[in-house]
This record gives structure tokens, C-alpha cells and sequence, in this order.
């Protein structure tokens, strides 16, 4: 790779990050990096498969003037639907009504995806750009979770230029609560049958 070439990493390494990490001693490492595999640009398998477990993810935004806003989105295992290698997306909830997010992205589509899995220890950084789709009843019919007890309001459709998954280092490990339950009881369940089986020995 050549000087100038065009890396991925460079959404987010601007020559200025660049130069910070010149000078705090990182930037050999991210350069071998940049010319090996790098950062991907396409939706794998690997992260197909992750979205699909999650129930939680964060999308940032900036308005016009640069002032960044970070939203919570949330939803059951599978909300976030991976339509092509390129595209995510899944149905905005009735919330507050603030629009902040749909305003940011109507005057500056770039968006960032952060994904938080604490079960796995992982966490994803997605770069790309964002649209809110209005009117489309048939595709929010589509990505709408079944079942699911809330009003899904529009669809954002968000398409993927980078991302880029990080060491597990400084993340605590957390369970779902649904999971945890269902765990405990398959123990208490097994726990109930070796009961039984003793008490059967005893009575012999």
C-alpha cells in the first residue's frame, strides 16, 4: 500500500488522528494494519450473525453545524435485519416525538452504528450513512418484530462504508435478564429431577 493510497480506516483516521498517533507511538501498528486485511467495508457473515443476536444498539448523528447526538435504539433478538452486504436496517419506535435523529440526518446523512454485545465481550463500530424512510407501510410490515408491543413509526435504512471490531479489554460481562432466567431454570429443573432419582434409590 502506498502513501496515498485509500484505506477504510480513514472515515475515522483523519490525518490529524493520524499524526496523534505518530505521535504516542501507534501509528506502525495501524499502518501494518491498513496494509493488510484492514477494516472491512461489506457486511460478513460473522456480522450478520451478530446483529441477529442483538437487542440494543446505539446510532450517532451530527446536525449541520457538527453538534453530535447519540440515540438508544432497542428491540427483540433479530430487530436489526441485514438486507443486503451493504445495508442494515429496522423499524424506528413511536418515542418521544423529538426527531433529533431524523433532523440530523435530513440535513447530514453520515451516521455511526455502535453495537454493545456484553454477553461476548465485543463491541462493534459501524461508519456509514443513515435515511429515514416514511410512507412505507409494506416495508415496515416487513422489519416489524412479531409480537413485538410497540408502534413502529418509520424505517431507517443505514448503509455500512466501515466497521471495524474491537479487543474485549475494559468490558464488563453481562447477561440478558430472559437468559439468565432460562438458565436457572433448566438448573432448577435438573436439580428437581436428581432429587427424584435419589429419593427413588433411597426408597429401594
Amino acid at each position: 500500500m502506498t502513501q496515498n493510497a485509500y484505506s477504510a480506516s480513514d472515515i475515522a483516521f483523519t490525518p490529524t488522528v493520524k499524526a496523534i498517533q505518530a505521535r504516542k507511538g501507534s501509528r506502525t501498528a495501524y499502518a501494518r494494519m491498513e496494509a493488510g486485511a484492514g477494516w472491512k467495508t461489506t457486511i460478513t457473515s460473522d456480522l450478520a450473525a451478530l446483529l441477529a443476536e442483538q437487542t440494543s444498539v446505539f446510532l450517532g448523528t451530527a446536525d449541520v453545524a457538527g453538534q453530535p447526538y447519540i440515540q438508544h435504539r432497542g428491540g427483540p433478538p433479530g430487530f436489526l435485519h441485514v438486507i443486503d452486504d451493504k445495508t442494515i436496517a429496522f423499524v424506528d419506535f413511536r418515542g418521544n416525538r423529538q426527531f433529533i435523529t431524523q433532523g440530523n440526518l435530513a440535513d447530514n446523512p453520515k451516521a455511526h452504528l455502535f453495537v454493545m454485545d456484553y454477553a461476548h465481550r465485543q463491541r462493534v463500530k459501524i461508519w456509514g450513512e443513515a435515511r429515514v424512510v416514511e410512507d412505507d407501510a409494506a416495508l415496515l410490515e416487513k422489519l416489524m418484530p412479531s409480537n413485538y408491543k410497540a408502534r413502529g413509526e418509520q424505517v431507517i435504512l443505514f448503509t455500512v462504508h466501515a466497521w471495524d471490531a474491537n479487543c474485549p479489554q475494559h468490558i464488563p460481562q453481562r447477561f440478558e435478564a430472559t437468559d439468565v432466567t432460562r438458565l436457572l431454570e433448566q438448573r432448577d429443573q435438573r436439580i428437581a429431577e436428581l432429587e427424584a432419582e435419589v429419593a427413588s434409590l433411597r426408597a429401594k
